[in-house]
């Protein structure tokens, strides 16, 4: 089952959101502070039975947040409902976990008729002391810091989150049944604070100090199924639910699964609409490519009738190219986009990214930019589209390419979460030192002091995070070879070898057309 991302406006502010199936239409709310990735393997199974939508909420995954300081849940709920009407949903039925149930409860009951049947997997009835301990210190700030103080912090924050609940009430009452140190788990969730930043705060404050939005029980309200699974923090909650409306329904069940079978069986009672197409942005988004090493989406934005095609350099993305008019992409295992299915050689490399512009109808390119290394890759697509001409910024190439190589680091998620601390570092040194793992004074290159703004390196950092195949693209470049790349290029811009300053001699540097 294939799942879809896309961007939509809303309002003036970006919702992200997957796809996935076909049939009636289900809206998958996800909890703090995570993002619709959660979802991915429900929306795989689901999918067969209806048309899934898990739409990031605002200030998690790709969204961006709402334009208020301190949403409260009928912001948050009102944002929701935002997107039913950009994406011309007019009902739906809904399922919501945690915070996400909380928030599309909100929905449900203050704008009746949206939601056909609704699912929540958990629902919490707070006490005003749960209320005014979570305001205590449920939601600290969360802001890099110069030398990645930060990190270390968020990985145990994630990591106890299923140790303890609250996670900052180091308590033996306050122990989980089901402690975990899945590194997996908690990665992926660590990736979703780095996306959020301190925005992260926002929809959890927002569902932490809401009162319940249960409505009395002579409400007239399409029908809703509250259950949870006997192992979940919000389990005790069921206990403390009020008299329900008519329709309405709780159970509990044993387990995750047993709760999303319980969910689907209760959802497919109700006859839900279907609806011809769904709506996205036209400037940015994911395209599929299939090549033999590579089966997945490339994430791209910009003017598809631009003549320009820019390429970030290994172990970024293209958030961290200069503002420019044409079309960007991520590269593939970088960013947001797919990982290679297969090894991958500097031809593949360059079948994807061609791909990607066919798929897209780019039919205008008559120029590829490379960013440092990319310099290399550019004059490989270039010569694969036939374009007219090939230029790079700064293509720092080393002299002795297998000690460059050797020196990348090793960014596999790890127990601990060195991992996090061991790219900040790298991400700082390379401000100072060129190349980065070499730091002598003879190495010294000059800095601006915006680049050490821990705001600047969280994200060079969260690009290098996300960039899987950074190591690999590295290597692929630094042994490709120089003289056939050129010679197979349609045509160049002042390529020349010439040092970078002073203090780097002999490095490979294609002028700037």
């Amino acid at each position: 089952m294939k799942i879809t991302r896309h961007f939509l406006d809303v309002n003036g502010r970006t919702v992200h959101y997957r796809a996935c199936g076909s049939g009636p239409v289900l809206l998958l709310i996800h909890q703090s502070p995570r993002s619709s990735a959660e979802y991915e393997q429900l929306m795989k199974k689901w999918g067969a039975h209806f048309t899934c939508i898990a739409p990031d909420s605002p200030g998690y995954g790709q969204s961006d947040p709402l334009e208020i300081e301190v949403p409260n849940i009928n912001d948050m709920g009102d944002g929701l409902i935002e997107f039913l009407d950009a994406m011309g949903l007019d009902k739906v039925g809904a399922y919501g976990f945690h915070t996400g149930g909380a928030i599309a409860m909100n929905a449900h009951v203050r704008y009746p008729g949206r939601f056909v049947a609704f699912v929540t997997g958990g629902y919490p009835i707070w006490t005003e002391e749960e209320m005014a301990l979570f305001a205590a210190g449920y939601l600290p700030e969360f802001k890099p810091s110069a030398y990645g103080e930060h990190l270390a912090w968020l990985w145990s924050r994630i990591l106890e989150q299923s140790w303890f609940f609250p996670w900052f009430k180091i308590e033996m009452d306050a122990r989980l049944s089901r402690p975990h140190d899945d590194v997996t788990r908690v990665d992926a969730i660590v990736h979703e604070m780095l996306d959020s930043g301190d925005f992260y705060r926002r929809g959890y404050r927002a569902a932490l100090s809401a009162g319940s939005d249960i409505p009395s029980p002579m409400t007239v309200s399409n029908p809703v199924l509250i259950a949870t699974y006997r192992a979940d923090p919000l389990f005790p909650h069921l206990a403390r639910l009020p008299v329900l409306p008519a329709g309405w329904s709780v159970e509990s069940v044993e387990s995750p699964i047993a709760l999303e079978e319980l969910a689907l069986e209760f959802l497919q009672r109700f006859p839900l609409p279907s609806y011809a197409e769904l709506k996205s942005d036209k400037d940015r988004g994911f395209v599929s490519v299939n090549t033999p090493t590579f089966n997945g989406v490339i994430h791209w934005r910009g003017n598809l009738s631009a003549e320009t095609l820019f390429l970030h350099g290994p172990g970024e993305s293209m958030e961290l190219l200069p503002n420019c008019e044409g079309l960007l992409i991520d590269l593939p295992g970088h960013g947001l986009s797919s990982d290679f299915s297969a090894p991958a050689d500097l031809s593949s490399w360059a079948d994807v990214i061609v791909g990607a512009t066919q798929e897209l109808g780019a039919t205008r390119l008559i120029k590829v930019v490379g960013h440092q290394l990319s310099a290399l890759l550019a004059l490989k697509v270039g010569a694969v589209l036939g374009v007219g001409s090939v230029s790079g910024t700064d293509a720092h190439i080393p002299v002795d390419a297998e000690a460059w190589i050797a020196a990348q680091p090793d960014l596999t998620p790890d127990r601990f979460g060195g991992y996090l601390q061991r790219a900040w570092q790298v991400i700082r040194a390379r401000q100072f030192f060129w190349p980065w793992f070499e730091v002598k004074g003879s190495n010294a290159i000059p800095f601006a002091a915006s680049q050490t703004s821990p705001t600047y390196l969280a994200i060079e950092h969260r690009a290098l995070m996300r960039a899987r195949s950074g190591s690999h693209l590295t290597a692929v470049l630094l042994r490709a070879n120089r003289d056939e790349l050129v010679a197979d290029a349609p045509r160049i811009d002042s390529w020349q070898l010439a040092p970078w300053t002073s203090k780097r001699t002999d490095i490979w540097r294609p002028e700037i057309s």
